[in-house]
C-alpha cells in the first residue's frame, strides 16, 4: 500500500483546488501518482476550482460573531456581489465565523483545516462551493478578540443578514462594569470604529514602521529648519497625526459625546460606573480594502472576440 504523505496533499490540492479529503482518496486510488490523480479527481469533478483560483475574488461579505467575552471578524471572497447575496454563500460565511467562534483561530490556513458543521474541513466546504457556483472564493482572514472580564460589542455595516455586510467590527472592552454598562459603549465604540477607521488603540500599540514613515514626511517637508525647529514641528505633526489615526485620540463622531475625544468618552463612563473600563482591542474588516481589482473594459473585450 503507497503511504500517502501529507507534503504529497498539499501539492494536490495547490494543483486542483480539491478537498484535502478528496486529495487523499485520489492519492490512494492511483497509487500516490499525482498526475493520474488529477485526472481522478477530475473525473469526479472534484477539481473544478482550481479553474477559478487565477480570478479575482473581491466582492463577499464580512461575517462577525460574539459570544460572551469572545469575538472574531472574518472576510469571505467571492468574485461578484450576486453570489454574494446568495443564501448558500451567506451561510458558508456564517458557518466559518462560528467555527473561528468555537475554536478561537485567527490563522486562516487553521481555520480552513477546522472541522466544518456537517463534516469536512472549512476549506472542503470552500472548494465544494466555488465547483457548485463557478466563481472563486477566497477566505482572505479572520480576526479573533478575547477579554477575560468585560464585554465584546460588535456592528456590521452595509447588513446583507445578520451579522453579515461590507463592514465589520467588533471591539473588546475589559472592565468589572456590569453589561447595562459595557454594552451601550461598545455598540458606540464599534459604530465609531467602522466610520472612523482608527489604524491602533494608541499611539504606543501604533505599528513603529507607520510612526517613521509619518515622521519622514513631517522632516522631508521641514527640511532646512533648524534642528531645535524641526524637532518641534515634528512632535506637533505626530500628535495631529495620532488625533487622526489612533482610536482613543480620535474626536468622538457621536453627538452625546461632542468635543470629547474616544478617550475621554469612555474615562467619562468609567467615571460614572465606578471602575476603570480599557479598550482592550478591536477588529475592523472593509469588504476588499487592498484588493486590486481587475476593471474591464468592456469595449477592448468586444474588439477582440471580433478578431
Amino acid at each position: 500500500m503507497t503511504n500517502i504523505s501529507a507534503a504529497m496533499v498539499k501539492d494536490l490540492r495547490e494543483k486542483t483546488g480539491a478537498g484535502m479529503m478528496d486529495c487523499k482518496n485520489a492519492l490512494g486510488e492511483t497509487g500516490g501518482e499525482i498526475e493520474a490523480a488529477i485526472d481522478w479527481l477530475r473525473k469526479k469533478g472534484l477539481s473544478k476550482a482550481a479553474k477559478k483560483s487565477g480570478r479575482v475574488a473581491a466582492e463577499g461579505l464580512v461575517a462577525v460573531a460574539v459570544r460572551g467575552l469572545d469575538g472574531v471578524a472574518v472576510e469571505l471572497n467571492s468574485e461578484t456581489d450576486f453570489v454574494a447575496r446568495n443564501a448558500d454563500f451567506q451561510a458558508l460565511a456564517k458557518n466559518i465565523a462560528e467555527v473561528a467562534l468555537k475554536t478561537g483561530t485567527a490563522d486562516v490556513e487553521a481555520l480552513k483545516a477546522a472541522e466544518y458543521p456537517g463534516g469536512g474541513t472549512v476549506g472542503d466546504a470552500i472548494a465544494n462551493a466555488i465547483a457548485t457556483v463557478g466563481e472563486n472564493m477566497t477566505l482572505r482572514r479572520a480576526a479573533a478578540l478575547h477579554v477575560g472580564q468585560g464585554f465584546v460589542g460588535h456592528y456590521v455595516h452595509n447588513q446583507i443578514s445578520e451579522d453579515l455586510g461590507k463592514i465589520g467590527v467588533a471591539v473588546a472592552l475589559e472592565s468589572n462594569a456590569d453589561a447595562q454598562t459595557l454594552a451601550p459603549l461598545a455598540r458606540l465604540m464599534a459604530l465609531h470604529i467602522a466610520a472612523a477607521n482608527p489604524l491602533a488603540i494608541d499611539s504606543a500599540s501604533l505599528d513603529p514602521a507607520a510612526i517613521a514613515r509619518e515622521r519622514a514626511v513631517l522632516e522631508g517637508k521641514n527640511e532646512g529648519k533648524p534642528a531645535h525647529v524641526l524637532e518641534k514641528i515634528v512632535d506637533s505633526g505626530l500628535k495631529t497625526y495620532f488625533k487622526e489615526v489612533c482610536l482613543l485620540d480620535q474626536p468622538s463622531i457621536h453627538a452625546e459625546h461632542e468635543n470629547k475625544t474616544v478617550g475621554q468618552a469612555v474615562a467619562e463612563v468609567a467615571k460614572t460606573a465606578g471602575t476603570p473600563i480599557s479598550v482592550k482591542a478591536f477588529v475592523r474588516y472593509a469588504l476588499g480594502e487592498g484588493i486590486e481589482k481587475k476593471e474591464a473594459d468592456f469595449a477592448a473585450e468586444v474588439a477582440a472576440a471580433r478578431g
